[in-house]
């Protein structure tokens, strides 16, 4: 999953996100079709890919025991291009409604689908078959909800017809495959390089307790702190468009989620093993010492979420991309350190935590700083 994740950033270019900016729906729907054409094609290049070299890109990594499976790589990547099309046309319209459906739905069959399935079967094709499907339900029920919706009532001329061509389209947004993509994927190495630095170096029981410790930090995040992103992202280019005080509504938005964030997060730092023993047992408290760590991190990457949405509206991406060489550099830096000087899972985790808390403070304060310059320019358009 963590190398299925790294893949599906870069799938489609990152065109889905600027789905959100045109203020034409018709140009809007073009930039879809666009980032479901690319997908095609970097899902049949992923797998020609693997056809010659599966085996050896996988022994890279410690990964030869997923060689089986290795061909569900390129379905899963297009079933999340598909999907992050469905849910940035969501953001969109703002059919805020919707999308809490289909994720609460979607976890709730999907868990339960892997907590059967593994009492029967504890497996790993369970695992990677049913992550594979939980993508694809999710993207099927956006699209049966967009079908229903009154709201996304528009006509086939406007479908059919949009009001640039591809390639114009293509050309326009050219910052999203040029900037965003090598961010996004950069970002997403490091979010997934520690569970491979873990089981290389360390072994798969390190790997597991460092991913359900972030497993279960990250609810906060996919049930508050995605939503606040969603909704923002529309909103802030709005307020550009009509030349709004940017600047105070982020800085107001990251303290609401400060606020929200503090007392939860707080908790797992002062009390991370007895809770993971106490939940899962006691052969998981090594996960609560990694999440009493991690939980410094992702509580800053729980509240940078209204400054990274405000990114592409601000046209920040070149900076942005700046920010994410350094960042994971030093976070790759800091993992190699836990493992050659300190010698030690938690150090490295440690570590990692710590660079991750710096990088995200400055990415906050410097999004914060460029809105309120921005702000005095003339108000940022796409058409």
């Amino acid at each position: 999953m963590s190398i299925a994740g790294v893949l599906a950033a870069v799938a489609s270019l990152t065109y889905p996100i600027a789905i959100v900016l045109p203020k034409s729906d018709a140009d809007a729907v073009g930039l879809a079709r666009l980032s479901i054409y690319i997908g095609i094609a970097m899902s049949l290049l992923a797998a020609v890919i693997l056809f010659f070299y599966g085996p050896e890109i996988l022994s890279l990594v410690n990964g030869e025991e997923i060689a089986a499976f290795m061909y569900l790589l390129p379905l899963f990547m297009l079933i999340s291009v598909i999907g992050m099309v469905m849910r940035q046309w969501l953001i969109r319209k703002k059919l805020f409604t919707l999308t809490a459906k289909v994720t609460v739905w979607q976890s709730l069959v999907m868990n339960t689908v892997k907590s059967g399935l593994g009492l029967i079967q504890p497996t790993a094709v369970v695992l990677i078959v049913t992550n594979t499907l939980g993508a694809l339900l999710a993207a099927a029920m956006m699209l049966l909800g967009l079908r229903r919706t009154s709201a996304n009532n528009y006509g086939e001329d406007r479908i059919s017809r949009p009001s640039s061509s591809v390639v114009a389209l293509a050309s326009r947004h050219r910052d999203f495959p040029l900037l965003r993509a090598p961010q996004e994927l950069l970002n997403t190495v490091s979010q997934s390089i520690p569970v491979v630095v873990l089981a290389a170096h360390f072994g798969s029981a390190s790997a597991g307790f460092y991913s359900i410790a972030s497993a279960v930090l990250a609810v906060p995040a996919m049930l508050v702190g995605n939503s606040v992103m969603q909704a923002f992202y529309p909103r802030i280019n709005e307020a550009i468009h009509r030349g709004e005080d940017v600047k105070a509504l982020i800085i107001k938005a990251t303290l609401g989620l400060v606020l929200s964030g503090a007392i939860p997060f707080a908790i797992v730092i002062i009390a991370g093993p007895a809770l993971f023993g106490f939940v899962f047992g006691v052969e998981w408290q090594l996960a609560g010492v990694y999440a009493q760590w991690l939980s410094l991190w992702l509580f800053f990457q729980y509240v940078n979420k209204p400054a990274v949405s405000a990114i592409p509206a601000l046209r920040l991406q070149k900076g942005l991309l700046i920010y994410e060489v350094f960042s994971t550099g030093t976070k790759v830096l800091a993992l190699y350190l836990g493992y050659t000087v300190f010698k030690s899972d938690v150090a490295a985790v440690a570590l990692f935590s710590v660079v991750g808390v710096a990088a995200y403070a400055w990415l906050i304060l410097w999004v914060t700083m460029r809105s309120g310059k921005l702000a005095t320019r003339t108000p940022f358009t796409r058409n």
